[in-house]
């Protein structure tokens, strides 16, 4: 695949999606970017903002096999990746998969269960693969977790470990519609009842495995030269000496930041990543791997303020 048809990919997932989630261009240019660069993505937004139905499009428009889990305080490790059952008629124990063996994994409401549950997917997130009963379970290799959680809930939430949080390639604030996209919501499913599906808005298929394949292929074949890779471990290191963060971005940070540039410049139809690439993707990246200190957080501070000024400060290649 070239990279003129991984923009065109891009864009006709694009169309197929706003079919269906209004005024959402934005995240679904970086579910497409984390896809290509075989990363997870963790929306973020009050409910009612179409986060759902943008997963389910998302699977729909490429193919993917969707599975979908509703994390609940009384979720068990086992719901998650199986478990290994008697078979009485053969006296033999039996897999029984459990929803994480997919290809686009919908992790709904991920901060309502406990953390050891939440910890059944960081091998799956990590190695694309489970253990179970000391047996590794291979997933497919586009295995993606999309999953999602609502800012405003304060209990019976349970806040994602770091460890987690840093699995995940990108948090994608999803914020209230602008007042035209709001109308236009309106004006399609004003008129239903019941949770829309995408293919009640004629949602369809663009792109296969093959083609996704073929995408990740070409993403890996763009250039990083050397002065945007000293770039990106500037800005990353930066996060480390800020005097409103309590705690920096990691190594993995930088080479996910790298990774996520090279998508992103083909899905422009560039073979070569350049700073703007980086600067468009920090934000998403860095915003759920940065703590603030205590003072921070007592002047009101965010972490998205604070990336935005290490992207001023930090000086980028011409």
């Amino acid at each position: 695949m070239t990279l003129d048809e991984v923009r065109s990919l891009g864009s006709a997932i694009d169309r197929e999606i706003a079919k269906a989630v209004v005024g959402q261009a934005d995240a679904v240019r970086l579910l497409t970017i984390a896809l290509f660069s075989a990363g997870h993505v963790l929306l973020e937004g009050p409910p009612g903002t179409a986060k759902t139905l943008l997963a389910q499009s998302f699977a729909r428009t490429l193919g993917l096999d969707f599975g979908r889990i509703q994390f609940t305080p009384d979720l068990m490790p086992g719901d998650i990746i199986g478990s290994n059952l008697f078979n009485f008629q053969t006296s033999t124990f039996a897999l029984t998969r459990g929803p994480v063996f997919c290809e686009l994994l919908l992790a709904d409401e991920i901060n309502r269960t406990p953390p050891k549950t939440q910890a059944a997917l960081l091998e799956a997130m990590q190695e694309r693969r489970i253990t179970i009963d000391g047996r590794t379970e291979h997933l497919s290799d586009r295995f993606t977790v999309v999953a999602t959680q609502n800012p405003i809930e304060q209990q019976g939430v349970y806040p994602l470990p770091e460890a987690q949080l840093d699995r995940f390639l990108f948090k994608i604030a999803i914020g209230w519609p602008s007042l035209d996209a709001e109308r236009a919501i309106v004006a399609q499913y004003g008129s239903r009842t019941g949770t829309p599906a995408p293919q009640d808005s004629g949602v369809a298929q663009v792109a296969d495995g093959g083609a996704i394949a073929a995408a990740i292929d070409a993403v890996g074949q763009v250039r990083l030269v050397d002065e945007v890779i000293d770039y990106i471990v500037r800005l990353i290191r930066a996060t480390r000496e800020h005097g409103d963060l309590s705690s920096g971005a990691s190594p993995r940070a930088a080479s996910a930041l790298a990774a996520a540039a090279r998508a992103g410049a083909a899905l422009d139809g560039r073979d070569y990543v350049i700073p703007d690439d980086v600067k468009e993707l920090a934000p998403a990246l860095l915003r759920h791997r940065l703590i603030l200190s205590p003072s921070a957080e007592i002047d009101g501070r965010r972490v998205d303020d604070v990336v935005a000024s290490l992207i001023a400060s930090v000086e980028a290649p011409r």
